[in-house]
């Protein structure tokens, strides 16, 4: 099998892999990384959303040989150290997570969002199509406007 060598939250990793491997099993099954959450396989509920490059992408449905010589950020990547990120201190302040499932994709949607814009509005917090099963979208949208005004 080929082998892809990427950074993973700030460590180069190599995996040997088939170049059709999701990213997701990838990083969940032979690189521990378990972040990412699976929950449809098919770019629907965006569980598993993380950065490649800083920009929002799903591994379910992205490769593992796409992951070459790119820098992929999961959810334990995003905290500097004991520092949480100000999305991660805002989704604590807000009480956004009920089960919990879906929130670091939701959080890793939330910093892409405010990488592009600094003070989305409710419209482009809309446009984040993030399945939250418990529902708790008015308490998503609280916290980016939280991590927004702290950023």
């Amino acid at each position: 099998m080929p082998n892809y060598t990427f950074t993973v939250n700030g460590r180069e990793v190599t995996v040997d892999a088939p170049a059709d491997l999701p990213a997701l099993w990838a990083l969940r099954d032979k690189l521990g990384v378990t972040g990412p959450k699976y929950g449809c396989g098919i770019d629907v509920c965006k569980a598993c959303t993380s950065h490649i490059d800083g920009k929002a992408f799903n591994p379910c449905v992205t490769p593992v040989a796409d992951l070459e010589g790119h820098d992929v950020t999961t959810i334990e990547g995003l905290a500097d150290g004991d520092n949480l990120h100000p999305v991660q201190e805002a989704w604590l302040e807000q009480d956004v997570a009920q089960c919990g499932y879906c929130q670091p994709g939701q959080i890793m949607a939330a910093v892409a969002l405010l990488r592009r814009t600094k003070n989305p509005t409710d419209a482009e917090i809309d446009e984040i199509e993030n399945v939250c099963r418990c529902g708790t979208y008015f308490r998503i949208r609280e916290a980016i406007k939280s991590a927004a005004a702290k950023m």
